[in-house]
């Protein structure tokens, strides 16, 4: 069977719901403020799965394999978008010794929408007939799921805390990222597509997304490429939003003001810089953070912009960038391997890159946050959320229990 690709995008009429095509059980979205790319159905024509155990790092195995898959594809693409021609979703464990996989999919149908400008592209192999396009579906009736503590309970994480704070006192690292997980269930035949709309629509500007089962509405781009601009925004420093507008005031000067905060900041945007200047030809970052007003919190946030070298794509940036000192922690290499130790589940793809890439490089990658793994079973669909909280020198054990039960809203509040 022949693995050349012959891939057409054409422009069509407005579409209002993209999500309506997408697979009611396993849908395919990326999706920001109403725009975005959906798979339509389930039908995927090419696969890059990554399992644990290979040698080299997962992002590079899966650079050169997507580089292999598009150096003779046919693209037939007049709109040249964000989204259209040959596109692929992805999403990569956040540590390489997970034992989930890391994957890349290719749909055989893709629908997407831009700044008012609508597309279909179809994929498929040059020995095969284009796909049927697949109307909308109606959505499935509501559903609610209940998830309560994981691996790690609350008091568990609280003494990972603790057991960090004492590892930062003796030096061994400056700042490390620890997450808690909830898991519970939904019922079988659920339509998975209402949590990605609810996500989408009540978090307008964050990453909805749907790749393989991990759905989620990240506030915090890794890298967007687009026409070789490089572009990312670092998030690190949070504090919860008050009840009116007075204690949003108050919140939000605290943010600011806040020497451990603004460190945790300058420790991330530093780790950004660092990875990207060897993929980069010219790059700048914001002198100061500006304050992100989420509708659950505020967080500190930098942007940085620049311009990619050549031969290079957005799957090289995300292999650099990954795992960044917001989700990881400083050192890295120290961080990874106290967060081995300290958190007693393994996170699979949650702080992993998540996103999209096409032939030319070109992408779209944010970090796995605000999210859960769904996996379905013979009587019911399994959940696994996740959320995390930065620890530094200062950090207080309940405090930081309490900003992942503020991370952990969106998906609690979908869910039910």
């Amino acid at each position: 069977m022949s693995t050349r690709l012959v891939v057409e995008t054409r422009e069509i009429d407005p579409v209002e719901d993209l999500l309506a095509y997408a697979d009611p059980a396993v849908p395919l979205a990326w999706l920001r403020r109403g725009d975005g790319i959906v798979a339509v159905g389930s039908g995927t024509v090419a696969e890059i799965r990554v399992p644990p155990g290979e040698d080299a790092a997962r992002s590079t195995i899966i650079a050169s394999a997507w580089q292999r898959l598009v150096q003779d594809a046919e693209i037939d693409d007049p709109l040249g978008l964000p989204g259209t021609g040959l596109i692929a979703f992805g999403a990569l464990t956040f540590d390489e010794d997970s034992s989930a996989d890391s994957v890349l999919l290719v749909p055989s149908t893709v629908i997407g929408r831009h700044r008012g400008r609508s597309w279909l592209t179809r994929i498929r192999s040059s020995d095969s007939d284009a796909s049927h396009v697949a109307d909308p579906q109606t959505y499935g009736p509501h559903w609610a799921g209940t998830v309560g503590p994981g691996a790690q309970s609350p008091q568990g994480y609280q003494d990972s805390v603790r057991g960090a704070l004492s590892r930062i006192a003796d030096g061994e690292l400056s700042k490390v990222v620890l997450a808690r997980d909830l898991t519970g269930s939904i019922p079988a035949g659920s339509d998975l597509r209402r949590l990605v709309r609810a996500l989408s629509s009540g978090y307008p500007d964050t990453w909805a997304f749907a790749v393989d089962g991990l759905i989620g509405a990240s506030p915090e781009t890794l890298v967007t490429v687009q026409n070789r601009t490089v572009t990312a925004r670092v998030l690190a420093g949070t504090i919860g939003r008050g009840p009116d507008a007075d204690a949003d005031t108050v919140a939000s000067a605290h943010l600011a003001s806040s020497t451990k905060d603004l460190d945790e900041h300058e420790y991330a945007v530093q780790s950004v810089l660092a990875s990207l200047r060897p993929h980069t030809r010219v790059l700048a970052a914001s002198e100061q953070p500006f304050l992100l007003k989420l509708p659950n919190l505020f967080h500190l946030a930098t942007d940085v912009e620049g311009e990619l070298a050549e031969g290079e794509s957005s799957l090289d940036l995300i292999g650099a960038l990954h795992p960044t000192a917001a989700v990881a922690g400083t050192p890295t290499p120290a961080a990874i391997a106290a967060i081995r130790e300290l958190e007693p589940f393994d996170r699979g793809r949650y702080a992993g890159p998540v996103g999209w890439v096409d032939a030319s490089g070109n992408g779209e990658w944010a970090i796995a946050l605000r999210c859960a793994q769904f996996t379905a079973g013979a009587e019911d669909i399994a959940v696994t959320a996740y959320a995390g909280a930065g620890i530094v020198a200062g950090s207080d054990p309940e405090s930081e229990l309490l900003e992942t039960r503020v991370k952990f809203r969106p998906l609690v509040d979908a869910l039910a």
